[in-house]
């Protein structure tokens, strides 16, 4: 028996969110369930492999099309971890850019923390995938651009609140490597998981600035790289199970000093709730983009950093105040507070070191692999 697959129900769902706007695919009143592969986690149908690869991809090409995220020509860095999101990500559009002919280039950026024992293995993953595709890859280390390493921060200020130096610091470096490699756009693997899991946590922190744009397929945070989520709309459970039905390698380690972080208990949270309806993870998303944000409430205007030159929201900005704080002991709480902190007092070296941090690049082009 043949499967149908109508990919118009697949637009439906997404724009309404209604499942009952999505119609039955790979079934029928004579078909027996042993002959599907698994249950879709997004549409809640089961499907056979064949479909469930086809909707998966067509998924994230709508994406790409109604949002217009790249133009021909375009040279596009792909955040790649060597997880299953961004080894996922580099195979769809890989597919993607074959089968629709986007003509774009594709380049892999990786960011190495300096985590012992995690980042290293994983990038391995990474240089089988940049082998594999014949892709371009660019890595660049946290020691490399800010002189510190996320081995020696912990061992410096303790594992509590250690994700925000590595989140403000691997945001950064994802950015100036992109700029740095000369491509147009940057994409990242985050799913629909990853957006519920930031909105409840912006929720919680009555961040309004950040929840209105962490919602939003594109965001414009830095001016000279445009930073896109093709796969915001796909469940991880599916990306999970797209990996194992293209026989996708990828490193499936946790990192070592996530356990008990901030984001761990809202993606508890979220998990809770998709047990009770699968639906609550596009339904936050959903809610989240059509909250109205009071004028009263004030979105920063993006400006340069006053040492680094990376864009801002302050005169200075997050890596370069954390740089500040990690030299003169500055406890974490102060330095998002900017409460006590005179950074206008900072040492003369610490200046120095802070405003290395452009200059370091020039001295890290032999990292360029065109891994051919």
């Amino acid at each position: 028996m043949q499967c149908m697959v109508n990919m118009e129900g697949i637009l439906s769902f997404k724009k309404d969110m209604n499942p009952l706007y999505f119609p039955t695919i790979c079934a029928a009143p004579s078909v027996n369930q042993s002959h599907f592969e698994m249950k879709h986690a997004k549409i809640q149908q089961f499907l056979c492999k064949i479909c469930f690869i086809k909707i998966f991809e067509e998924d994230v090409h709508q994406n790409v099309i109604e949002n217009k995220l790249f133009s021909n020509g375009d040279t596009v860095a792909i955040g790649a971890s060597g997880g299953k999101d961004s080894s996922v990500l580099i195979h769809v559009l890989k597919v993607l850019n074959d089968k629709y002919n986007y003509r774009i280039k594709i380049v892999l950026v990786s960011i190495d923390e300096g985590i012992k024992g995690y980042r290293d293995d994983s990038l391995l993953s990474v240089k089988k995938n940049c082998y594999d595709y014949n892709f371009d890859l660019f890595i660049v280390s946290f020691k490399q651009l800010y002189g510190w390493s996320m081995d020696e921060i912990v061992a410096k200020i303790g594992r509590k609140s250690n994700c925000t130096f590595c989140g403000v610091f691997r945001r950064q470096a994802l950015d100036r490597a992109a700029t740095h490699i000369k491509a147009d756009k940057l994409v990242t693997g985050h799913n629909a998981d990853d957006v519920a899991e930031t909105i409840v946590m912006n929720m919680l922190r009555c961040d309004a600035a950040r929840l209105s744009r962490c919602t939003n397929i594109i965001t414009n945070d830095s001016i000279e790289m445009p930073r896109s989520k093709p796969m915001m709309y796909c469940y991880e459970k599916d990306i999970v199970m797209y990996a194992h039905f293209q026989k996708l390698k990828y490193f499936s380690t946790e990192c070592t000093y996530f356990p008990n972080s901030f984001r761990g208990y809202a993606r508890d949270y979220v998990k809770d709730l998709e047990k009770i309806n699968p639906l609550s993870i596009l339904n936050i998303i959903s809610c989240a983009q059509n909250f109205d944000i009071k004028t009263s409430v004030r979105i920063p205007t993006l400006k340069n950093c006053q040492q680094c030159n990376y864009v801002s929201s302050n005169n200075i900005c997050a890596a370069c105040k954390l740089i500040n704080g990690l030299e003169k002991n500055i406890p974490l709480r102060e330095i998002i507070r900017n409460r006590k902190v005179k950074f206008d007092n900072i040492s003369d070296s610490t200046v120095i070191e802070v405003n290395r941090v452009r200059d370091r690049f020039q001295n890290i082009s032999n990292e360029y692999s065109n891994c051919k």
